[in-house]
């Protein structure tokens, strides 16, 4: 019994197969290959032959290797549940998924795009729809699935995947042991994407030996800050054959993936979070539907970092949306580490003043511009009234001084939130309930978006604050999750999931009524750093590591993950800072936007004169930095609070053939580094941005670079 192809198209470098059981041509799944890779597909056994199989009695044989994975998992609450040990670790595999038929399959061409759409359906009277949607300028697939209840009777649905992506690995005849690896990114407050690997035998991914049991790896993230604990980001790599499969879900809330195996093949889904997971539950009256967040999903045959690069391309098409004053990656200015909350217009003042002419073009006033109650510390808003005493005169005045500097005027916001003492915080009927509670959380109480009073609430706050003081950039911050859900008819994750779509709204709303705003997306750094997100934004905090060592080392790793265009990155300058640590805060912050902050005041003429020079580079590259794909070398070690060795990010923009390289020397460092260049790079004079001469050696193919000291960093780039 073969697996057969029902349909297959190419889109760029990648082709999409629909492929069934010989025997059942209707139940198809889906299996991506790289287009260079379609010739080194191996023919699959059909049945187990091992000593344990073969002992068997006769009336359980043959034992079928593989299964065909559904090309869409939905769970339906009245159903049976699935066997084989799965309750607790999967929704996958039910019978609604097992039942579903493809009923028509159809190719949309619209000018450079293509849609792939699927339309399967049950004899009970579900049916989804499965699409695919490819754009010419991307390297990667867009994928959604929607399920209709075409029954006469309401429907709860506990499960809908986004993608499902089946036959792993298709360049293996058996169950590819020691083949298979699982990359995923941790997320931690101010230690974001820390990369992990883990073989499928290592997260016990092997078949059992009659392929009875499941295995399943599901994990992701529980709340409104979708990105903590894991970034809904994950690569399925066949180390042997060359080939990553990788995706991100676009879900500002509650999100899962799950790695699932039974029989020789593995499978590989992601969407929202399940009923099990995220205690999501969506009825369905008859007629009605619910469509998945978004996936982006791409194949390679090459590294799992080129596998990252590609769904980084396809996050850049976002960038088309920004305003035009963004385009040339402006330098930001945030004074949050010069006053630490405590802003007044006379350092706004000074500060605008000193930096005039330096090549910044933002200036954000962060926290502590509005009135706090008297026992207060930092963030505790929600009134957003002017402080008075710290703005006599008004925001208007600040932003004037900044704009008379010839920079644009920034504020910072948390405006899903209030806090003790605001009159906000009594407001409790639009805010967001669980059983029955307010739903707090530390000092936090959470606006319901769902409320149309909440959006008028705000318009008034924000927009009306925004236009009439002549701000151009907004900080939009975020500082706690709200965990499970909230209060719906349906499930606290469905009350999670309405609430988010309500807050995106909103900022939709902003982009809207003020079209030249830029966005910076801030959830304590980097707790919201995922597609949906960064869509509606220009730049996201790329976390909240202000002074730490570390902070090379976030900021590369991210790389993986989201555009360097939106990779906002602290420089904290000091008055104190040696010549030695201006440069290794200013390097790091070529790693994406430059943000500085910190005693831009008080730094000796000579160190900011040095700054200036980052800047104006800085300025020099960012075509580059916009455009570029990147490439990390060097060892940093497991201990980002303590790291030991050395690392090295290049940046190549292959259109205008031009790279540099961003280097940091940590504790213990190596001798010197050693990283490649493009064999496409011109011949040109290798230039050295840094506190002090290095050497550095040209060869035909690779650049090194010496270390002569610990913490240490610079900017090698060719003129």
């Amino acid at each position: 019994m073969p697996i057969i192809t029902i349909h297959e198209h190419v889109l760029g470098d990648m082709v999409v197969r629909y492929v069934a059981p010989h025997d059942e041509p209707t139940a198809v799944g889906l299996v991506l290959l790289p287009a260079g890779m379609v010739e080194d597909v191996i023919p699959h056994r059909e049945n187990m032959d091992t000593l344990a199989v073969r002992n068997l009695p006769t009336r359980w044989q043959p034992q079928q290797a593989w299964d065909i994975d559904p090309l869409i998992h939905v769970r339906v609450g009245d159903e049976p549940a699935a066997a084989a040990f799965s309750q607790g670790r999967t929704l996958r595999n039910g019978p609604t998924s097992l039942a579903l038929r493809l009923q028509q399959h159809e190719r949309i061409n619209v000018g450079d795009t293509v849609v792939l759409r699927s339309v399967l359906n049950t004899d009970t009277g579900i049916e989804c729809v499965h699409e695919i949607r490819h754009d010419e300028d991307e390297p990667g697939l867009r994928i959604t699935s929607t399920v209709r209840n075409l029954r006469p009777d309401e429907v709860d649905i506990e499960l809908l995947t986004a993608f499902s992506i089946g036959g792993l690995s298709p360049f293996a005849a058996d169950d590819a042991p020691g083949r298979l690896r699982l990359h995923r990114a941790r997320m931690t407050w101010s230690a974001e994407a820390r990369m992990v690997e883990d073989s499928f035998e290592r997260l016990a991914l092997e078949r059992s030996w009659s392929g009875y049991s499941v295995a399943c790896e599901r994990f992701g993230t529980v709340g409104s800050m979708p990105v903590n604990g894991w970034h809904p980001y994950a690569a399925i790599e066949d180390r042997e054959a060359g080939a990553v499969w990788a995706a991100q879900i676009s879900s500002p809330g509650s999100w899962q993936m799950e790695v699932f195996r039974q029989k020789d093949f593995a499978a590989f889904s992601g969407g929202g979070a399940d009923w099990e997971f995220g205690h999501w539950r969506k009825r369905l009256a008859s007629g009605a539907e619910h469509k998945s967040p978004e996936a982006l999903v791409t194949v390679v045959h090459g590294s799992v970092s080129d596998a990252g690069q590609r769904l980084v391309r396809c996050l850049q098409t976002s960038l088309k949306n920004s305003p035009a004053v963004e385009q040339d990656l402006p330098v930001i200015f945030n004074e949050w580490c010069t006053s630490w909350g405590n802003p007044t217009h006379e350092n706004i003042s000074a500060l605008a003043a000193r930096l005039a002419g330096s090549g910044v073009r933002y200036v954000v006033i962060d926290d502590g511009w509005a009135e706090r109650p008297t026992s207060a510390g930092i963030q505790s808003n929600g009134d957003w009234v002017v402080n008075r005493t710290a703005f006599p005169g008004g925001l208007r005045l600040a932003c004037d001084a900044i704009r008379a500097a010839g920079m644009i005027p920034g504020i910072w916001f948390e405006f899903e939130v209030c806090n003790p003492g605001s009159i906000a915080w009594n407001e409790t009927a639009h805010h967001l309930h669980r059983e029955g509670r307010v739903l707090q959380v530390g000092a936090r109480r959470f606006w319901d978006f769902r409320d149309p009073w909440v959006h008028d609430y705000l318009n008034e706050k924000v927009v009306t604050l925004l236009r009439d003081n002549g701000f151009g950039y907004l900080k939009v911050d975020y500082n706690d999750t709200i965990g499970l859900g909230c209060d719906d008819a349906d499930s606290l994750g469905e009350g999670l999931r309405q609430h988010l779509d309500g807050v995106q709204k909103f900022f939709r709303h902003l982009r809207k009524v003020l079209p030249d705003l830029v966005i910076e997306n801030c959830s304590s750094g980097g707790h919201r750093l995922e597609p949906s997100f960064l869509e509606l934004t220009s730049m996201g905090s790329f976390s909240d590591a202000h002074e730490s060592e570390d902070i090379p080392i976030i900021a590369a790793s991210l790389l993986h993950l989201i555009p360097a265009a939106q990779n906002q990155i602290w420089a904290v300058l000091r008055a104190a800072d040696s010549r030695k640590r201006l440069t290794y805060s200013l390097a790091a912050t070529f790693l994406g936007r430059m943000c500085l902050s910190g005693e831009i005041h008080s730094l000796s003429d000579d160190s900011w004169n040095f700054a200036r020079g980052a800047v104006d580079l800085y300025r020099k590259l960012a075509p580059v930095i916009a455009r570029g794909e990147w490439q990390r070398f060097g060892q940093w070690g497991e201990a980002w609070q303590h790291p030991r060795g050395a690392q090295a990010v290049r940046c190549y923009d292959q259109k205008c053939n031009r790279t540099f390289i961003v280097w940091h020397a940590f504790d213990n460092p190596p001798s010197s580094l050693i990283v490649p260049l493009p064999q496409k790079l011109a011949t040109g004079h290798p230039v050295l941005w840094s506190d002090e001469p290095t050497e550095t050696s040209r060869r035909p193919d690779s650049m090194e670079i010496q270390i002569s000291r610990p913490w240490s960093g610079g900017v090698v780039y060719f003129d």
